[in-house]
């Protein structure tokens, strides 16, 4: 007997007009032979109520949440993951026996690149450039998995000072703040280096943090959230350097393949998600 309903997910944002993710899951659904569906929906701020009222009324699998809603949809769920109650904000949503659960695989995502590259977090001292939501959730995420001390870097004092105490307060790693200044050094015991920002994020690709590169060094590992375009300019100057460098790619590839495996208990594809993001983003070039 044949099916013609098929499962539904989504992201949930405003603005979402240009999220590429239901390219990559949809990839992920074919080459799976999954009849999964990846809604991309625009939702105002004040209707996040409804639309998540709609997950439940409509049985959808589950959504991803972009901004404005990663941490007003916290009201309406019925459980978090121990990252997402750190966080504070939560990404992706799984919709299970009709109890709304939340994630948060910006972090994960971080994590899992990282260790597909060889590298663990256990004993590291992290440093990080930002404290804006991605940066916060990989944050919690290095210092769940091991990492020994992180040290924010950032302009806003109160939200660097916040991170900070977030992770002294909720996790077993020591984390201080540092205010950022012009041309700033790396601490030298850094060994994973983070850029948490959006420089360098196109169209502005020449843009790249005001650090003093001089302070990058071979004994690093230096990664990037900027996925468009992966070999940024911050890249290219740690490599130059002889850092071991880490993209943004794997980050956004490896956090939608976790999203596809909480909406459907199946191990994602990741050679062809990684294949239909680069695609994606080599169209826009």
């Amino acid at each position: 007997m044949k099916n013609y309903r098929a499962e539904l997910t989504g992201v949930f944002g405003d603005p979402v007009d240009d999220n590429p993710t239901g390219v990559v899951e949809e990839a992920a659904f074919r080459a799976k032979g999954l009849n999964y569906r990846y809604l991309t929906i625009r939702v105002l701020p004040d209707d996040l109520e409804a639309a998540m009222t709609s997950v439940r009324v409509l049985g959808m699998r589950g959504v991803n949440l972009t901004m404005p809603h990663k941490v007003k949809v916290l009201s309406y769920l019925d459980e978090l993951s121990e990252a997402a109650s750190i966080i504070g904000a939560v990404n992706t949503v799984v919709h299970r026996d009709g109890r709304l659960y939340g994630e948060n695989t910006d972090g994960k995502g971080f994590v899992t690149a990282l260790k597909n590259e060889g590298i663990s977090l256990e004993g590291k001292h992290v440093t990080m450039l930002g404290a804006g939501g991605a940066a916060r959730a990989i944050c919690v995420e290095c210092a769940l998995n091991g990492a020994a001390h992180i040290t924010v870097i950032n302009r806003n004092k109160g939200r660097g000072e916040e991170l900070a105490a977030l992770l002294n307060e909720k996790t077993e790693c020591a984390a201080k703040f540092l205010a950022w200044e012009k041309e700033m050094k790396m601490p030298e015991d850094t060994e994973i280096l983070i850029n948490g920002t959006s420089a360098g994020f196109s169209p502005n690709v020449k843009e790249r943090p005001d650090i003093d590169y001089a302070t990058v060094t071979e004994k690093m590992c230096v990664c990037d959230v900027v996925f468009h375009p992966a070999e940024t300019v911050f890249l290219k100057e740690a490599a130059k350097r002889g850092a071991k460098t880490v993209t943004g790619l794997g980050m956004l590839v490896r956090q939608a393949a976790l999203n596809f495996t909480l909406w459907t208990g199946v191990e994602a594809p990741v050679d062809v998600m990684e294949e239909a993001l680069r695609g994606e983003i080599g169209r826009d070039q």
